[in-house]
């Protein structure tokens, strides 16, 4: 019989420290959202599955707990992804006409874990940009992405850039039932040339060229200068190089310390993005601290498609490389009834002090926060001295 208080696998509590330090991250970038103008929503963690799994949603089917509704007979999904649910509110809820800028933060649940020592219970993060289709709208949610990254102190930040346009543009007419696709896209994004040529084994010269040609474009600038000897002379694909060095060039000018790179065969979210996406890395980690780019057909089963762009985090992987901040010592006060007393605590705490009274029998209790103060009684007043 197991314990009744060991967690599901891949599910843990998240203690003090780290608590503290997710929920400081986690206000730091919202601050940071609204003031660029971002408006935060709330969707629910359960929804009709039809509708969680709706359009680009569908590709998150596997990731997503279902369970029976006892008051409709409905069948709901706990949210894997709260991008879509961000999509829907835009398109019933808002309705808006003009650009439409929404972030939220709230926990995701997967019903498998996305490596060996991942979370199935990700505290996700997000901003999307709805109703701008120039790149305008995509260097201001990679902008967003990178001050957050800098004020929660990451250093060695890597900017990773890509198009899903590029591989769309190559596989235009080209047929590939899903299965076989879902495989290309795998091959693609693992370099894995022998399983790539076996795949479009049947396609024309052009196409398997091209999609060789992709595996050995990554690298620096350099790797568009070659993309354009090496790949078709289609307006989506040189619209989607142009668009890549011109974000590049204006990402270097404002955070020259960041490393800008290129991946043009990655085609993580491929079935998701249909433009510009990236990728963000740091502090020597080898997970993406931040993932975005442009979904413009996410509003689409809602009856809205207009431009889209975003990016998403996991607070919980953020707070594990992020820099931590000195702790704010606290003050030790005396419990007691006595009025005074109370009013200085009340005080303290009033201009952001943190004040640990120390209850009856437990002075010399550890905790957390470290007290550097004491409150004590002076002739007759209550002061803070330094211990």
């Amino acid at each position: 019989m197991s314990s009744a208080w060991l967690l599901p696998e891949h599910i843990a509590d998240v203690l003090p420290a780290e608590a503290r330090r997710i929920e400081e991250l986690r206000r730091l970038w919202l601050d940071l959202a609204r003031g660029y103008g971002f408006e935060m929503v709330m969707p629910p963690m359960l929804e009709h599955l039809d509708s969680l799994l709706s359009g680009t949603g569908r590709e998150l089917n596997l990731k997503t707990f279902k369970l029976v509704d006892q008051l409709s007979g409905r069948t709901l999904g706990l949210r894997a992804d709260t991008t879509p649910q961000v999509a829907r509110i835009d398109a019933h809820l808002l309705n808006r006409s003009g650009v439409t800028r929404l972030c939220y933060c709230g926990p995701v649940v997967h019903t498998r874990p996305t490596g060996l020592h991942a979370t199935r219970e990700p505290l996700q993060l997000g901003m999307e940009l709805f109703g701008h289709a120039g790149l305008e709208a995509d260097l201001e949610i990679q902008t967003l992405a990178l001050e957050g990254l800098h004020s929660a102190g990451v250093q060695g930040i890597t900017l990773d850039l890509g198009d899903a346009r590029l591989v769309r543009s190559l596989l235009a007419g080209v047929l590939l039932d899903p299965a076989a696709m879902q495989d290309l896209v795998v091959a693609l994004t693992a370099k894995d040339g022998s399983a790539v040529a076996q795949l479009v084994r049947h396609c024309n010269a052009e196409v398997r060229d091209s999609l060789a040609a992709l595996l050995d474009l990554y690298g620096g600038d350099e790797v568009l200068g070659r993309a354009r000897k090496l790949l078709p002379e289609r307006a989506p694909i040189l619209a989607a190089l142009n668009d890549l060095d011109w974000l590049a060039g204006h990402v270097r000018s404002s955070f020259p310390d960041v490393r800008v790179g290129f991946d043009l065969s990655d085609m993580s979210g491929y079935a998701y993005y249909s433009g510009i996406r990236f990728a963000l890395y740091g502090a020597g980690s080898i997970n993406t601290l931040v993932r975005g780019g442009r979904y413009d057909e996410v509003g689409a089963v809602f009856g809205r498609n207009r431009p889209a762009v975003g990016c998403s985090l996991d607070l919980k992987v953020l707070a594990e490389v992020a820099a931590v901040p000195a702790q704010r010592a606290a003050v030790r006060a005396p419990w007691g009834e006595e009025p005074a007393l109370r009013a200085a605590i009340r005080q303290l705490r009033e201009h952001g002090e943190t004040v640990v009274c120390m209850l009856p029998g437990h002075a010399a209790q550890n905790q957390e926060y470290e007290c550097d103060r004491e409150l004590i009684a002076v002739d007759g007043q209550w002061l803070v001295r330094a211990l």
